[in-house]
């Protein structure tokens, strides 16, 4: 198996004997002998058995795991009850592989565990696992049990029960209720060999051998065949994670709009990255859907073209140099003002104390020259070594570019890494006391965080401000499958306060001149939904552009089969108010497998 995925898989149902902090374990052992897998099951989802010793649980074995940390057998038993909530699989975890085949019939003696892929910490839900087997074979070459098809029918369109509060809002100890939510629907499957038909793609192939599928083929579909994530109670029931059970050589490269026609059939497993995931003994074939890159309108000459674009950790020792400058000149047609997020200093992540980014900046500029594109200038505000977060030792920043043919920019001295910029009005107009600036950057807001780079530049005699912003991530948020529900989003508490000191600055510059043409842009990291953006439109001194899109085309990053948006381009009462503004966000990388980028870039044209 290739090093990267079984790396990733092994973190995945390692056995809970590993992690006393991820298992669930009871203070007296105990012993039950004739139980069957929907016994140990139950119909929560933990084991009333958890932490005890089973013996002689039978079953057929559905699907071997051969490789990593996680090895094991996936056990079901041929003779179900007549209970939909208890399922009829379970994992049995041998640490060392396997000496069953698929289609022995067995017995298993050993003890219950839940696993916490990740850890508690994660809020992920377990895996009943049966751990420490003594495994007995009892005949060879039997029928697998039929695969339970999962389709548009069988899963229900609400996605989670609303969790106990007096247990901390979680939803393990309720019962199941698989014909009335999504996610009690998948818990009451787990470990079951499932199938899927003709599912189409709604998260491209990743790195690491995996795509996401729907079984809902019109549940919120983009119109390039995404999956539109719309509202924090609009999840979409029917995304599926799918991975290989095999060796991933021959995984499919799939994009977004692809099918896997026929079935896809394997065990149901649950991840940490990603929850409920097909664990795929059998693939269906991928049938292309046609998906290309899209390109934007070139600006006309009294447009000024803005765009913001995330070019994922850019250093200089990175191969994608040429693919973003093409992206930048061809699908972007050559933006006036470019705001670049994830621009790394000269030797990346390399952590000795570099902060300045020329080399990493200049390289992409004459990759641009080389593609066709003008020769861009550029400003930006180094950041204090290892003070901004992102990978250690890569010190990201926001950078500007600016063709000098088309728009100028306004050089003020005094903005450095510490110093935070101010407004003043002079001859009755806003000006900024340094540009290029920061932010407020000594403010708790920002620790351990991008702060943001503020510029003024002058087109066709009109001044117009841009600040490039690059909130904090959604590191730490508890994901969709979490068995706390609704789900805690922690890292709301400091993007919520950086989207604060953002929206005041705008302020302060419409308090000096209503009439201010303003635009803050960047990688939000934040949905247009959300209280992020609320507050970053408070007071009316921004509206988010995305909103002018038709509802489907509102995404510009693809999530676990979620097409989101986290990048914005925010704009002030003047250039909203004219009315002859175009906002595009050009997809280019987030539907596909071979993207330079996990962000699709933004470009706004207007006249100012």
């Amino acid at each position: 198996m290739p090093s990267r995925s079984s790396a990733r898989l092994a973190a995945l149902t390692v056995a809970a004997v590993c992690s006393a902090a991820s298992t669930v374990a009871l203070t007296s052992p105990a012993q039950a002998d004739g139980l069957r897998i929907h016994d140990v099951q139950g119909t929560t989802r933990t084991s009333p058995y958890a932490g005890q010793k089973v013996t002689d649980v039978p079953g057929i074995v559905t699907a071997t795991r051969t490789y990593g940390s996680s090895r094991g057998f996936w056990l079901q038993d041929p003779t179900p009850d007549s209970n939909p909530a208890t399922s009829e699989g379970v994992f049995v975890f041998t640490s060392s592989t396997p000496k069953v085949a698929v289609g022995d019939a067995v017995t298993v003696t050993g003890t219950v565990s839940e696993y916490v892929p990740g850890g508690a910490s994660t809020g992920n839900q377990s895996v009943t696992e049966i751990t420490k087997p003594t495994v007995t074979t009892v005949s060879t070459g039997n029928a697998v049990p039929a695969p339970v098809v999962i389709d548009k029918k069988s899963v229900p369109s609400a996605y989670t029960p609303t969790g106990d509060t007096a247990a901390s809002n979680s939803i393990n100890g309720l019962t199941l209720q698989p014909k009335k939510y999504a996610l009690d629907y998948y818990e009451s499957l787990e470990g079951m060999n499932v199938q899927v038909e003709d599912a189409r793609v709604v998260t491209a192939t990743d790195p690491y051998a995996e795509l996401w599928v729907t079984v809902k083929p019109h549940e919120n579909r983009t119109d390039r065949g995404g999956s539109l994530y719309r509202t924090y109670r609009d999840q979409n029931t029917g995304r599926l994670q799918i991975q290989s059970l095999g060796a991933t050589a021959g995984f499919p490269a799939a994009n977004v709009g692809d099918t896997l026609t026929g079935a896809t059939t394997g065990p149901l497993d649950y991840n940490q990255y990603g929850g409920y995931t097909l664990v795929a003994s059998r693939l269906g074939t991928l049938k292309s859907g046609g998906l290309q890159r899209e390109t934007t309108k070139k600006q006309s000459h009294g447009e000024l073209a803005v765009a913001t674009y995330n070019v994922e950790n850019l250093d200089p020792s990175d191969g994608t140099f040429a693919a973003h400058a093409a992206a930048i000149v061809n699908n972007l047609q050559s933006p006036d003002i470019v705001s670049l997020e994830e621009i790394q200093d000269n030797n990346g992540a390399t952590d000795d104390g570099t902060v300045a980014a020329d080399v990493t900046v200049n390289k992409l500029i004459d990759a641009i020259v080389a593609a066709g594109g003008p020769k861009y200038q550029w400003r930006s505000v180094n950041p204090v070594n290892d003070q901004d977060g992102g990978e250690p030792g890569g010190n990201i920043r926001q950078v500007f570019l600016f063709n000098p043919a088309r728009v100028s920019f306004v050089d003020r001295a005094g903005g450095d890494s510490t110093t935070a910029v101010g407004v003043t009005k002079v001859h009755g107009k806003a000006q900024l006391t340094a540009s290029p600036g920061r932010v407020d950057p000594a403010n708790s807001a920002w620790t351990t965080s991008r702060k943001p780079l503020a510029g003024e530049f002058v087109f066709q005699g009109r001044t117009v401000f841009v600040i490039a912003n690059h909130l904090n991530s959604k590191g730490g948020d508890q994901g969709l499958t979490s068995q706390y529900q609704p789900v805690v989003r922690s890292s709301e508490t400091q993007r919520h306060a950086q989207a604060t000191l953002v929206n005041a600055f705008v302020r302060s510059i419409l308090d000096v001149q209503k009439d201010a043409e303003v635009i803050a842009l960047g990688d939000m990291n934040d949905f247009d939904f959300s209280g992020t953006t609320k507050i970053l439109e408070s007071h009316g001194a921004l509206w988010s552009a995305i909103r002018s899109l038709p509802t489907k085309e509102r995404y510009t990053y693809d999530y676990q089969g979620n097409e989101q948006v986290l990048d914005q381009i925010l704009i002030s009462k003047q250039i909203r108010g004219k009315g002859d503004f175009e906002y595009d966000s050009v997809h280019i990388n987030s539907e596909f497998h071979d993207q330079i980028s996990d962000h699709d870039p933004q470009v706004l044209r207007f006249r100012p």
